[in-house]
């Protein structure tokens, strides 16, 4: 009876997608971890009580004003965001919080970038600035990205409130770096930090 009830369920709130989000889930890329059907049902549910986000629904409104405005490669866009922050969503079977959301958002941006590097050493440009365009797109979404320079200043203030770590204490001098940077509401690129502190460990 309480599979019946679940079933029941699972189809109200497949309903409560419109046809252009179930389609454009299907579409989201590759990597996003397979639900048993159990969990599927209990994320569909949740999403029933628990519809939408604030970065949802501003995405939303975005996606509405693309389409108004014929700017498909923007629509294009906005749509595979919309449809990796339900993914998600039904995944953890309860809203992200904002933290969880920009996670999402940091998620396709790497992979973008890394799309980007692989059509670029083969040739095909064309693909290349899609990703680079649809990156854009998404950073809008995120708080301000620091720059190296900010960078750079954040990890030597970082390493002088340390005292003087060692290249053993790179993994502590990341962590409390990438914490500075998050508690000023900006993101940062993983791969320069590191690349920072390393340089600025050896220099010691």
């Amino acid at each position: 009876m309480l599979a019946n009830f679940a079933h029941l369920f699972a189809a109200i709130a497949v309903k409560s997608f419109s046809p252009q989000d179930r389609k454009d889930c299907r579409k989201v890329r590759k990597g996003s971890a397979r639900l048993s059907v159990r969990s599927l049902h209990a994320g569909l549910i949740s999403s029933v009580y628990n519809r939408l986000m604030s970065l949802v629904e501003q995405i939303q409104k975005d996606i509405t004003a693309a389409m108004k405005a014929r700017e498909e490669q923007r629509l294009s866009t906005l749509r595979m965001v919309k449809s990796a922050l339900h993914l998600r969503e039904v995944e953890k079977m309860a809203p992200l919080d904002e933290k969880e959301s920009q996670a999402v958002l940091a998620t396709l941006i790497k992979q973008r970038k890394e799309s980007v590097e692989q059509f670029t050493k083969r040739g095909r440009q064309e693909m290349a600035d899609k990703e680079a365009a649809e990156i854009v797109v998404i950073e809008g979404y995120l708080p301000k990205a620091a720059g190296e320079t900010e960078i750079v200043a954040g990890v030597k203030a970082v390493i002088a409130e340390m005292g003087s770590p060692s290249m053993k204490d790179m993994g502590a001098v990341m962590k409390n770096v990438m914490a500075r940077f998050s508690g000023a509401g900006m993101r940062v690129d993983g791969k320069v930090v590191s690349d920072v502190v390393k340089r600025e460990l050896a220099g010691k």
